[in-house]
């Protein structure tokens, strides 16, 4: 009886097998693509990769969108099993805003499709970026080596774009990988042919940064999806959220205190064939309140601070002293600063610069 139950288990797994491999079809690899943003009436397509997850030879019968302003090309429409296709979408970009644009896929002679989508925002003007691209990632050129979200407040989702130029002599996909919870990047287009220019929006979202005052990672630029890191394609980015100091607003503010340095930079290194490794800088509460600095920190390694206090009552002053490691700044790709972060209104955050020489 045992040896019957199980057989009969066995035959059911087996009959069933086919079964679920022929079900499964062809399937896109994403079935929604955002194409971030976009110029009025500048065309934009997404590509779509789909593989035949069946036992069999599937064929793509037809490929629907959803109206005139939405074009459907597919490379190959008849696949073998495990073989592979894509489909392209191209939005004319005739309207203003947000779009969402789908396509029907329908497979053989079956009656219900599935949907790919693709969405995104067209700007209202066209934005023709003429700049340099002044640094080198593999074949990607780009306009910036270093990404900054500064004076961001609580709530805030601001946004950085960075330009980038195919210099190569094939396709790829560029983007950015390693990104944290709090950053998101979108490529646009999707893909970059040889000589094509394009774009990398990427968006902050504060509510997920912890604390105030600097927040720092970094992320790597690739051209393909999954390709190796290093220090070449590293980006550092850098996030400054500032406090909200409510206590101070209107009348109150003359009661604030206020913070006054005897200089905002400070030169190091080889300096008339000397080396300066040190400087001391003079802080001041110059207001009426006790003057707080509830952080201090650097946006590169190779710097060293002591201060005297943190808390200065009303007149009194303290010291801070700055050293630098110059062969260890001269190597890092972020220039050499010092934030603060006060309860003092009008300086919130406050930067000290380092010139290294």
């Amino acid at each position: 009886m045992k040896l019957k139950t199980l057989t009969q288990a066995t035959l059911c797994l087996f009959a069933l097998m086919p079964f679920s491999a022929v079900a499964q079809g062809i399937l896109p690899e994403k079935e929604i693509i955002d194409c971030g943003r976009t110029g009025y009436q500048k065309p934009v397509t997404a590509t779509f990769e789909l593989v035949n997850k069946s036992n069999k030879r599937l064929s793509i019968s037809q490929v629907k969108a959803d109206c005139g302003c939405t074009q459907a090309k597919i490379a190959k429409d008849k696949l073998d099993a495990g073989e592979k296709t894509t489909i392209e979408l191209t939005y004319d970009g005739q309207m203003l805003g947000h779009y969402v644009k789908q396509a029907a896929v329908y497979i053989g002679d079956e009656e219900k499709p599935f949907y790919l989508t693709m969405k995104g925002i067209v700007a209202p003007q066209v934005e023709d970026y003429s700049g340099n691209y002044p640094y080198k990632v593999g074949t990607l050129l780009t306009d910036m080596e270093v990404i900054e979200f500064d004076n961001v407040n609580m709530g805030d989702e601001p946004q950085q774009i960075i330009h980038i130029m195919n210099s190569g002599n094939s396709e790829i996909t560029p983007n950015l990988q390693h990104l944290p919870p709090y950053l998101t990047a979108i490529s646009s287009p999707e893909k970059l042919r040889p000589g094509q220019r394009g774009q990398i929006t990427l968006t902050l979202n504060s509510k997920l940064v912890r604390g105030y005052g600097l927040t720092q990672t970094s992320v790597h630029l690739a051209s393909k999806l999954g390709e190796k890191i290093s220090n070449e394609n590293e980006m550092p980015v850098s996030v400054v959220t500032l406090p909200d100091l409510k206590t101070y607003d209107g009348k109150n503010k003359q009661y604030a205190p206020k913070m006054e340095l005897s200089a905002d930079t400070v030169l190091l290194g080889r300096i008339n064939g000397k080396e300066k490794k040190a400087e001391t800088i003079t802080l001041t509460n110059k207001g009426r309140m006790p003057l707080t600095i509830s952080s201090i920190q650097m946006f590169t390694p190779g710097l060293t601070i002591t201060l005297g206090k943190r808390e200065l009552q009303p007149g009194e002053q303290t010291k801070m002293k700055i050293t630098a490691n110059r062969s260890k700044l001269l190597k890092q790709k972020t220039k050499p600063r010092i934030l603060m972060i006060t309860n003092d209104p009008d300086k919130t955050k406050f930067i000290i610069n380092i010139k290294i020489k």
